[in-house]
């Protein structure tokens, strides 16, 4: 059946989601991370965070479009490694970039706007990944949809945080608010479609950065 072979797919996607941490590992003990390994450190962890964040928003139009509807079932892996790689990004910062400072912590996020919003963005996806799992969302009930719509503003304040952050040339930044843009506009149809009052029901398998429309 073809439900078996999404879940016989599912190991391998998650190495798949996995590669971008082996190639990162791979770059650093080979010492070709250029001439700031840090920068790169900090850089591909959460450029990653947020690819993968924009992929869970991608899954809805892709099943609406292609009536693949199984694609569902990768949401949910994919938002837990956008929290990974968030995570990852976060730790990067204060234990190789700061080196452990906490007072510097606590100045840098109040001080540059960069930081404040990046920082904002990883706290809104912690109750995102804690309440990803089929018993907090029966536990929640609707008021889990409410709090999975968190994630549009915490690919927003993560789409900031790159933005602000590049200096120069802000091309790529730039590419994925389009990106982020495109499948925000796509959604408008829908909410014009709905009946108001209308609360569609939860899919059986969600991603930990979805709500149930997304």
């Amino acid at each position: 059946m073809f439900k078996d072979r999404i879940a016989a797919s599912k190991p391998a996607f998650f190495l798949l989601c996995l590669a971008p941490l082996a190639m990162l590992v791979w770059d650093t003990l080979r010492n070709d991370l250029g001439t700031d390994p840090v920068a790169q450190l900090e850089h591909r962890s959460g450029l990653w965070a947020l690819r993968l964040l924009l992929a869970t928003l991608a899954i809805t139009p892709l099943r609406r479009v292609s009536g693949w509807h199984k694609a569902m079932r990768y949401r949910r892996m994919l938002g837990l490694f956008a929290f990974f790689y968030a995570s990852l990004h976060l730790l990067i910062y204060l234990f190789v970039d700061l080196g452990g400072y906490w007072a510097d912590v606590f100045a840098q996020i109040a001080k540059k706007p960069y930081i404040t919003v990046g920082f904002t963005a990883w706290l809104l996806l912690i109750p995102l990944a804690v309440t990803s799992t089929q018993k907090m969302m029966r536990r929640l009930g609707r008021r889990w949809g409410q709090l999975h719509k968190f994630v549009y503003a915490t690919a927003l304040l993560g789409l900031l945080h790159f933005l602000w952050l590049v200096k120069a040339d802000k091309r790529e930044p730039l590419f994925y608010f389009a990106v982020f843009a495109a499948l925000m506009l796509w959604r408008l149809p829908q909410v014009r479609i709905n009946r108001p009052g209308k609360r569609p029901s939860p899919p059986r398998h969600t991603s930990a950065a979805q709500t149930q429309s997304d």
